[in-house]
C-alpha cells in the first residue's frame, strides 16, 4: 500500500489551514493601517512645524491661511501650551510647538513600525 496522502480529515503539513490568502490579507491590512498612522503623525508634525516657521518668519497673522495653520497648531498642541514660559516669544513658540511635533513623530512612527511588523 503506497498511500502518501495524510490521514483523512487532516490537512497536509505544508498547507495553511483555512483560507489560503487570509494571512496575506491581514498583513496587507496591518500595513495600510501602519501607513495611515505614519501619515497622520507626519501631517500633525507638519502643521506644527509650519506654524513655527511662519511665526519665526513673522507671517501676517491676519491672513486666512496663517490663521488656519495657527488654529490647527493650537488644536494639536493644546496639551503642551505654556510648558515653557520663556521671555523670548520665538523661543517659547519653538519649544511649546516643537515638543508636540517631536512627540507626534516619535509615537506615530513607533506605532506604525510596530503595526508594520505584525
Amino acid at each position: 500500500m503506497r498511500n502518501t496522502e495524510p490521514t483523512p480529515g487532516y490537512g497536509a503539513y505544508d498547507q495553511p489551514s483555512g483560507h489560503p490568502h487570509r494571512y496575506e490579507r491581514s498583513q496587507s491590512t496591518a500595513r495600510r493601517i501602519a501607513l495611515t498612522v505614519h501619515t497622520i503623525a507626519d501631517i500633525a508634525a507638519g502643521f506644527l512645524g509650519l506654524w513655527i516657521l511662519l511665526h519665526l518668519l513673522g507671517a501676517n497673522e491676519a491672513n486666512v491661511f496663517v490663521d488656519f495653520v495657527h488654529g490647527t497648531a493650537n488644536w494639536l498642541a493644546w496639551w503642551s501650551q505654556d510648558i515653557f514660559t520663556m521671555d523670548t516669544e520665538s523661543l517659547r513658540v519653538l519649544l511649546n510647538y516643537g515638543l508636540p511635533a517631536l512627540i507626534y513623530l516619535l509615537v506615530g512612527h513607533g506605532i506604525a513600525a510596530r503595526l508594520g511588523r505584525a
